[in-house]
């Protein structure tokens, strides 16, 4: 088993199971013709870093110290979007004491107000972001995300020993 995961295989597989989650989360918003909220973006464009994290890291040596970085810059940006998420899901906790402005949408955002104010738009959420339109056996897309986030970081530790486990 460990022979497998020293290859690429196991990084592909991240870089897959990443953009797939994106995939299903585009399914799921055309599906239920639902409009993403400005967190749920923002979680879409982590999971697409952290595939492309390890796209790249299937093609680096496994011994290097650029794959060292890499394995720690994939579990960094794992615990990003596992902020994200905890933030996400906070709002819909305390969905009643939030104002239920549904606010301007990302690109909106982007488009006319500096980064830091964008930024600080994103994150303080809106009302859209503490609605809750799908849920999977009971969880919402934000708790789903917060599990997919910390078994993605959980992974990256995991191929990166793995990738080791001849020394």
């Amino acid at each position: 088993m460990c022979q497998w995961f020293k290859g690429k295989g196991g990084y592909v597989l991240g870089f897959l199971a990443c953009f797939g989650i994106v995939a299903l989360a585009l399914a799921i918003q055309v599906h239920y013709n639902l409009e993403p909220c400005p967190l749920c973006i923002s979680q879409r464009i982590i999971f697409m870093s952290l595939g492309v994290l390890f796209l790249l890291h299937a093609f680096l040596p496994p011994k290097s110290w650029l794959s060292s970085c890499l394995a720690v810059v994939e579990v960094l940006t794992a615990l990003g979007g596992v902020g994200v998420a905890i933030r996400h899901w906070w709002l819909q906790v305390h969905k009643d004491e939030i104002i239920a402005d549904c606010g301007v949408g990302f690109d909106y955002m982007f488009e006319n107000f500096p980064l830091k104010k964008a930024l600080t738009l994103v994150f303080r959420g809106t009302g859209d972001c503490a609605a809750i339109d799908w849920t999977f056996l009971g969880l919402t897309l934000p708790q789903l995300g917060l599990i997919s986030f910390l078994a993605f970081g959980t992974y990256a530790v995991f191929l990166f020993r793995a990738r080791r486990c001849s020394r």
